[in-house]
């Protein structure tokens, strides 16, 4: 019997769970990322085999689980078709056809995926680090070199802003002191060789502008005010550029509402409005307030928990991890989609457009 194809099994591959099944001339193999996986449940009602159930969400939030998924995967009921991976939207799972990415699905039938409208206006944006702290998924990626003066090693960073500096010397009020040379690595005061026969001191002042650094330390030790040192920003944008990993945004919004100069777009994938019931909420129980991936959920003073729908995306993984009955209720009212929806698609909508509420599970 050993011998017989198809072969399933499970297998733990560090944080990753392994589904395999081989066939006689091909390998499966669909990994699911536990440390990324939220819980949401998203894959369980995409699934067209009813392959995935969820598992101690509840477990998770509170640390008392740390060797177990929060979905588990049968993989002898799964069909190796793809669709989860595309309804996953936190890019949790990957599907390997002999060790190639593939969705069979998208080849066979076709199947629409999520219209990610992430975008940041490389032009408004200023690259200061707001997006990137605010961010509860990492997904923002901010290519900045580093700012001017030495790091921790010492090696020069590059400059934070195009700017200008003009340097001058009256030579009219200039004696050839040296004192500016003495506190300014930037300048070297030259003197000609002494001679009895003119009886003056006679050369000039050198200054390398790629030492300076517009400090006006000269401009003050100069005995003759002789030195005027004037510095243009000609460009008050660092350079570098910041962009949004579609791939690991969850669409929460957090960067696009705080961004000062409203230079990043995001729209939700989900519509529709979630909402729950604080008098019923068990005071001091924050397990939803754990396993949020938008950061969207807080206790307040009173020991009860509070939404903010803005930054909210709808995934529903507080509800599955929520312990108590009815106490939060989301209602997707919209999908943002691109492609065309199949059969099999509007089956899977209409499961995740459901009212759904927390409930008491079973241990």
């Amino acid at each position: 019997m050993s011998n017989l194809f198809p072969k399933f099994s499970r297998t733990q591959d560090g944080l990753n769970v392994v589904m395999e099944q081989k066939l006689l001339q091909a390998t499966n193999r669909l990994t699911l990322k536990s440390e990324t996986c939220t819980g949401c449940g998203i894959c369980i009602e995409a699934c067209p085999e009813e392959a995935i159930t969820l598992g101690r969400l509840g477990g998770y939030g509170k640390g008392a689980v740390i060797d177990d998924a929060k979905v588990s995967i049968d993989a002898e009921k799964c069909s190796y078709c793809g669709v989860c991976v595309i309804m996953c939207p936190f890019n949790a799972l990957n599907l390997k056809i002999d060790e190639e990415e593939k969705l069979p699905i998208l080849e066979k039938e076709g199947f629409p995926q999520y219209d990610m409208v992430t975008t940041i206006d490389d032009e408004k944006c200023v690259r200061c680090t707001i997006c990137e702290e605010v961010c509860p998924r990492d997904a923002i990626d901010r290519d900045v070199p580093l700012f001017e003066g030495a790091d921790d090693q010492g090696v020069l960073r590059q400059s934070a802003l195009t700017a200008k500096t003009e340097f001058t010397v009256d030579d009219e009020k200039c004696n050839l002191c040296g004192i500016c040379g003495a506190v300014c690595p930037a300048i070297v005061v030259k003197h000609k060789p002494f001679s009895p026969e003119t009886g003056v001191i006679e050369g000039k002042v050198v200054w390398d502008e790629d030492l300076c650094d517009a400090c006006q330390v000269c401009v003050e030790a100069c005995p003759e005010e002789a030195i005027t040192v004037v510095r243009t920003v000609e460009s008050k944008k660092l350079p570098g550029k910041v962009t949004i990993i579609s791939e690991d945004c969850c669409t929460c919004t957090w960067c696009s509402k705080n961004c000062p100069e409203e230079a990043i777009t995001v729209e939700k994938i989900f519509e529709g409005d979630i909402s729950a019931a604080v008098e019923k909420c068990p005071a001091g129980c924050d397990i939803c307030v754990e396993v949020c991936p938008c950061n969207a959920i807080h206790m307040q003073d009173n020991g009860k928990i509070a939404i903010n729908s803005d930054f909210c995306m709808l995934c529903g993984a507080c509800v599955n991890a929520c312990p108590g009955e009815d106490i939060i209720v989301l209602k997707r009212t919209g999908i943002r989609v691109k492609g065309k929806e199949t059969d099999l698609f509007a089956k899977i909508k209409e499961k995740l457009l459901a009212p759904k509420a927390s409930k008491v599970r079973e241990a």
